[in-house]
Parts: C-alpha cells; sequence; structure tokens
C-alpha cells in the first residue's frame, strides 16, 4: 500500500510539474542544427535572442566567413558570435565575437577553439550556457533586442582572458581601461550595404583588467590600445578565483557608438539574472498568443520550436535614439533616417504563410512591418524580394506584391497605401538595375508575350512566370480596394491569367515555353532547376494560388486534378539533376522521406496538400498533412526535412497544427487541414480568443466528420480571416474514416479567381 501511495504521490508530481512548464520551456532552439551542405535538417543556428530582435547571439562553431556558423555535429567552439544571418546561404554581416581563454593567450579562431558537449550545454531562446573545457570556463549569454549580458565563469587563474575578435574585411578596435570598456566596429558583410556599413559596438565589463592589448591579423600589436585594419581585435586579462563570475554588457549599434551607448541601456543597471528572466517572460508572452494541449510533450516541443522560429524573422534593423524617436541606418542608401526597417527575410519563402502568420497573430508588429517596406522602397525605389540587409540577388518572384496586398486586405497597414501600390506598379514594370532578383527579370517578356520565355536566356523562367501571373493578381486585389481605374484593373487581371501559358494539355503539367510560342523540347518533368526554381514541373505545377479552379479546368476537371496530386505522392522519387551538375541537397531531402516526389523541404509544393479542398476531396488534405507533421518534423537537431527559411516552414508547421493555411495571401482565406491537437486557443490582439477543440483527435482518428462554429454545423473547406477575428468556438468532430460528405459542395471550395462573379 505505501508504495502504491508514493507512486501516485510520484505521479501527481509529474503532472504537476508539467502543468507548471510555460510556452518557451518546450523550446528547443537546437532544432534543425544538425546540418550540412549536402542535407539539411533545417540549416538553422541556436539563436539567442528576443522576438524580431535586432541582434541575435550564437555560439560558433564554423570558421569565420561559413555559413553553417553553427553545426551540431561540430566538436569545439571558436566563441560567441552577435549574428544577423537569416540563413547559410545569404550568410551574415555586422558580425563580431567574444572567446574566454585561459592560461596560454591564443588568438586566432583555430587554436583558442575549445571542445565541449551538448550535454554541457543548455540552450534557450532567452539564455544559452556551455562549459569550455580547454579552459574550464563556463559562458552564459542572456540577451536584449540590441544587446546581451555575458556571464563567465573562470578557475583560478592569472591568465583570464576574453578574446574579442572584430572580423576581418575591416574592422577597429579601442580598449579604455579606466571605464573597463572594449569599442569599435566591424564592417565584415556578405552585400547589400553601402560602403559606410559599420556595426558598432561596446563591451563593458565589470572587473578591471589586469592587462590589456590589441591585435591586428592575429598578431599582438606593442604599444598600442586602438587600432583599425582589416582583421582587429583585442584581449583583456583578469587574475580570477575558482567560480569567480566576470560580467560582460555588450551593445551594438549601425548607426553610431553613440547609438550603441544608447541602446547599452536596455541593460541598464539590471542583473543577469534580470535580464535572463525578463528574456523569459517576453518570449512567454509572444509564444504564450497560442495554448495547444497535448499528452505527447514531444509534440508540445515541435510546435513551440516552430512557433519560436516563426517570430525571429523579419528581425528590427531600427532602433530609439535618446529623444525616444524610431531611427534606421538605411542599409540601401546609408543614410540615418527615422521610421521602421525591417530586414533579413526572402519574400519567395515567406509570403506564403510566415507574414500572413504575423497578420492574423501579431498585426501591430505587422503594421511596423508594412511601415518599413514603405520606406525600403522610398529609399532605393524598390520593394525588398530579398534583404539582408539590403537588396539580395537571390531567388527568383515579384512576392512583395503579395506581402504588401496581404497586409492590406486584412486592414494591417497603416502607412500610405498609395504610395505602396506605386511601388508595386514600379515593381511589376521594371528590374532593379543591379539585382536582378529584384523587381521582375524578363518583365519585358512578359508583359509582350504572357511569359517569360525558356529560349531567352532567363534562368528559371516558368517559375518566373508563375510567380509574376500569381503577383499580379495581388496588385489587382490591391487596386480594388483602392478603386483604382478600371483599365488599369482588368490590365492587372487579365495578366494574372498568364499561367496558362504554360499548361501543357498533353502532360497537364507546367512547361517552359520558347519566344516563339512552341513548348520546351525535351521535357523531363522531373528535371530541377532549368524553367523552374529548387523543384520541378510535377512541384510547380500547383503555384496558381489564386487561380486553383482556373487550373482544375485546365486539367480536365476536378477528377483529373485529383489524380494528379494523388500522382505527386505514387510517384517514385524520380529527379534529373542535370541542371546543376549534382545532386543538391533539396532534390536529396525528397528522395529519402519515403513520400514520393512530394519535397516538402522546399516552399514551392507546401501547399499543394491542402488543393485537395477545391476540389471536393478534403480528407484526402487531412490524411496527407497529418503524415507530413508526423514524419517529418521533430523537436531534435535533425528536425526539420530541409531548409527551415526563415520562418515559413516553421510557419506552415504553426498553421497546420492549428488545422488552417493560407493558400493564397491577399485572398482573406485560410484553407482547412484539420487540427493536431486536441484543443487550441488562439489569444488575439482585439482581446477575443479562438478556441479549436477536437477532443477525440488522434493520428487514427485524424479525419473532419462534422464541424461547428459556434454551435453552428459549418462545412466550409475554408475559414475568413474577418470571421476569425471576431473569435469564437470551432469544435472538430474526429474521426479515423474519412468523410465523403462533408466539403464536398462547390460552395464550400475556397476563393478561386474563375469563380468570381
Amino acid at each position: 500500500m505505501k508504495r502504491i501511495f508514493l507512486l501516485a504521490i510520484v505521479s501527481v508530481c509529474c503532472l504537476m510539474a508539467s502543468a507548471q512548464k510555460t510556452p518557451v520551456d518546450y523550446v528547443n532552439p537546437l532544432m534543425g542544427t544538425d546540418s550540412k551542405i549536402s542535407l539539411s535538417n533545417g540549416n538553422t543556428y541556436p539563436a539567442i535572442a528576443m522576438p524580431w530582435g535586432m541582434n541575435f547571439w550564437m555560439p560558433q562553431t564554423g570558421k569565420i566567413g561559413d555559413g553553417w556558423a553553427y553545426t551540431y555535429a561540430s566538436d569545439k567552439i571558436r566563441g560567441f558570435k552577435q549574428t544577423h544571418q537569416p540563413s547559410p546561404w545569404i550568410n551574415d554581416y555586422g558580425q563580431f565575437s567574444l572567446m574566454p581563454v585561459t592560461g596560454r593567450l591564443k588568438i586566432d579562431q583555430d587554436s583558442r577553439a575549445s571542445w565541449f558537449s551538448h550535454k554541457a550545454e543548455t540552450a534557450k531562446p532567452y539564455y544559452y550556457s556551455v562549459y569550455l573545457s580547454e579552459y574550464d570556463v563556463t559562458t552564459e549569454i542572456a540577451p536584449t533586442e540590441r544587446c546581451a549580458y555575458f556571464r563567465f565563469t573562470f578557475p583560478q587563474t592569472d591568465d583570464a582572458h576574453i578574446v574579442v575578435d572584430a572580423f576581418d574585411r575591416g574592422s577597429y578596435i579601442k580598449v579604455i581601461p579606466e571605464e573597463n570598456r572594449i569599442v569599435g566596429y566591424t564592417t565584415r558583410n556578405s552585400g547589400g550595404v553601402p560602403r559606410n556599413f559599420r556595426n558598432w559596438f561596446i563591451i563593458e565589463f565589470d572587473k578591471p583588467f589586469a592587462a590589456s592589448q590589441v591585435w591586428a591579423g592575429y598578431k599582438k600589436v606593442e604599444d598600442y590600445l586602438e587600432l583599425k585594419s582589416d582583421h582587429v581585435g583585442a584581449v583583456v586579462t583578469f587574475s580570477t578565483e575558482r567560480g569567480e563570475k566576470v560580467q560582460a554588457k555588450v551593445a551594438s549599434s549601425f548607426i553610431s557608438l553613440e547609438q550603441a551607448e544608447q541602446n547599452l541601456l536596455e541593460i541598464g543597471d539590471r542583473t543577469f539574472e534580470q535580464v535572463k528572466n525578463e528574456g523569459r517572460q517576453a518570449w512567454n508572452d509572444v509564444l504564450g498568443r497560442i495554448r495547444v494541449e497535448d499528452e505527447d510533450p514531444d509534440r508540445l516541443k515541435t510546435f513551440y520550436s516552430c512557433f519560436y522560429r516563426s517570430v525571429l524573422f523579419p528581425r528590427k534593423f531600427y532602433e530609439v535614439d535618446k529623444s525616444g524617436e524610431i531611427v534606421h541606418y538605411s542599409p540601401y542608401n546609408g543614410e540615418v533616417l527615422p521610421g521602421y526597417m525591417f530586414t533579413d527575410t526572402g519574400f519567395w519563402d515567406t509570403f506564403r504563410c510566415l507574414f500572413p502568420f504575423v497578420n492574423l497573430v501579431y498585426p501591430s508588429m505587422g503594421e511596423k512591418m508594412q511601415e518599413g517596406l514603405l520606406n525600403t522602397y522610398l529609399e532605393s525605389g524598390f520593394f525588398p524580394e530579398w534583404a539582408s540587409p539590403g537588396h539580395r540577388g537571390c531567388m527568383v518572384g515579384n512576392n512583395s506584391a503579395s506581402v504588401v496586398a496581404d497586409a492590406f486586405m486584412k486592414n494591417i497597414t497603416r502607412a500610405d497605401a498609395e504610395k505602396m501600390y506605386e511601388g508595386l506598379l514600379k515593381g511589376a514594370n521594371s528590374v532593379h538595375p543591379r539585382i536582378a532578383s529584384t523587381g521582375r527579370y524578363g518583365y519585358q517578356y512578359y508583359n509582350e508575350l504572357g511569359y517569360v520565355p525558356y529560349d531567352v536566356k532567363i534562368n528559371e523562367n516558368a517559375a518566373r512566370t508563375l510567380e509574376y501571373a500569381y503577383d499580379d493578381w495581388c496588385i489587382y486585389r490591391m487596386g480594388q480596394k483602392l478603386g483604382r481605374p478600371q483599365e488599369e484593373l482588368d490590365l492587372y487581371a487579365g495578366r494574372s491569367q498568364n499561367y496558362r501559358n504554360l499548361f501543357d494539355p498533353e502532360t497537364k503539367l507546367m512547361r517552359g515555353k520558347n519566344q516563339d510560342g512552341t513548348f520546351q523540347s525535351p521535357f523531363n518533368p522531373f528535371k530541377w532547376g532549368d524553367a523552374f526554381t529548387e523543384g520541378n514541373s510535377w512541384h510547380y505545377t500547383w503555384s496558381v494560388f489564386h487561380d486553383v479552379q482556373g487550373l482544375i479546368d485546365l486539367m480536365g476537371g476536378k477528377d483529373e486534378f485529383v489524380r494528379q496530386l494523388d500522382t505527386v505522392f505514387a510517384l517514385p522519387p524520380i529527379f534529373d539533376d542535370s541542371y546543376y551538375g549534382g545532386v543538391i541537397h533539396e532534390i536529396r531531402e525528397m528522395e529519402i522521406m519515403n513520400m514520393g516526389n512530394y519535397a516538402h523541404g522546399n516552399q514551392p509544393i507546401q501547399h499543394m496538400i491542402y488543393l485537395y479542398n477545391y476540389a471536393g476531396q478534403p480528407w484526402k488534405a487531412q490524411y496527407w498533412l497529418r503524415e507530413v507533421m508526423t514524419r517529418l518534423y521533430w523537436p531534435t537537431p535533425d528536425g526539420y526535412c530541409g531548409d527551415e527559411d526563415n520562418g515559413q516552414t516553421s510557419a506552415w508547421y504553426v498553421f497546420t497544427a492549428l488545422g488552417f493555411y493560407p493558400v493564397c495571401p491577399g485572398s482573406n482565406e485560410y484553407v482547412l487541414g484539420a487540427p493536431y491537437f486536441k484543443k487550441a486557443v488562439i489569444s488575439l490582439e482585439n482581446g477575443r480568443t479562438i478556441e479549436i477543440s477536437a477532443p477525440k483527435n488522434s493520428d487514427e482518428n485524424r479525419y473532419i466528420k462534422s464541424l461547428t462554429v459556434n454551435g453552428k454545423k459549418y462545412t466550409k473547406n475554408y475559414f475568413s480571416h474577418f470571421d476569425l477575428l471576431k473569435g469564437g468556438k470551432y469544435v472538430f468532430d474526429m474521426s479515423s474514416a474519412p468523410c465523403k460528405e462533408r466539403g464536398v459542395s462547390e460552395s464550400d471550395f475556397p476563393y478561386s479567381f474563375s469563380r468570381e462573379k
């Protein structure tokens, strides 16, 4: 009896402990970090940061300039780096690092690197700690939006060093012993910035220096405490007792050293523990907007880890001056200007659901992002397509049209909408003079022929055509709401149908087309790249977000459309890599997932499963979405099935776990999947709540038998954005068998342009 009683007590205690967990406790920042060039399990790094923070921090395992700056398989840490990297492919800017060393001084990045173990590593969004075995030092980091608090626990030694590395390609350093400070700047970047780009920093220690020196090219420079060269840094030395903690407050600014000083006030007189705890609270405030319930802790970990990455990018690129005004350094013209600025996002990825997620759950942040986009247009003449921090040459499409239009259609935008619409027209009918991926490369052909030809030496031409057509529809939608002239609306509505020009009736797939109107030949629908972007025809054929009904009609009706959808999963993972000259990681990730030719690890096909809802077979969407969720996402270092890509792949998971997804941003609709949890509650900014209840939910009971909204039967395969904003109770009756009577009427289908009355 005693044993049973004790076991009962233990069980209750475990349950109580579990119940006390907050959303941020489930986050694993190491999810997706076990990646490499040949195979991405996320291509992430542990971002120690605040939501949308200007500066992130990370342990650096890779060499300076290596886009894979932290990889889970690494054994050594070279330093603790301030980072602004959105992805390994686009790489970093504004970076510098700190590294504790004991004993014989080691400066260069290879010799100073220390062995570490994940068993002695703690990674939380608001806190990082690791033991550096070669130096018997524990390093801890607690961030704010623009600062970080470091705490180094040293052994007993007269040679406790902190190596500050301002990185190469032009840097400056100054040691100020009487103030226990190091100041400087780094210019290292990966492109897209004006010549006057600087990231100024201040490092303030809480202990006087026993010695200090500067170095250049990893060699000590005697008799100087200030230095400017290609690659400089500093070393400060302390005498410490065992267990003594040396703390450092670090702030930076893209504007000036004086502004870095102002940013340092984010820490002010707070202790390390206060900064850590306030960071924890900030994360719980943001992640607490959505509460989910589940008996499986791994599902909670996966959800909140994805949620965490959904609110990291785009990052704030603005600062608050001493007068309390919002200001930013412009990465487009090099000036310091008033107003908001955000960066580090690629719209080819994030237009799909990351920005719609912000617009639904954090509309006040979305409003600031739109103001930042307007500032980008005013300062550069174009909206960004890939920003890091300025315009970067990456990917295709003109998907700023989607990001701008979606926010405007949802009444998020408070900026000058007419001026933003002007920017959309500019981007639709021109291309950036230096960055071909900004604006529309090939717009002359597109506007004249209705497509970008295959044979005019413009790469990925079919992908560009399909995305431009959707972008034209976005312009049409925004113009319609603004009351623009009918002639103009007709022009963009007509261009939105240009996807039809690439449809091959023989294969029922999208195909590149030559300038003379003939289709490319030979044609291999399994060929990656070439006419498409990081995918093949089987992936890109579905990129008709705004007019799925039109695509259904082209394919010969709903039955044929569904057959084509089914075929994606039924095909073996065949591919043709000849365009790349080898297997790129996106191909390999498709090949090994055992889901046929479905390539969830890359963005073009991520919405495809939801398209069953447009053809009256929503149960197939419910089946395959559950398969993707359970098979391809895990709260582990290998937990993604491809590039996480600035929050897009994570936001896909968050939306899908809630049971709906924005297939067509700009339509103000979310297409139904099925809820993943038995209960989820979304707390909206307007004070209302969306309660999603599915008490019978399980991996077996993955099908929607019936749905009520506020007690009334609901048969549609979509939710309206503005209905969701009213809040309400959404109750799903789940079943182990497909329900083939619900959501089958055309009146239940989501928006398609071809169905507009």
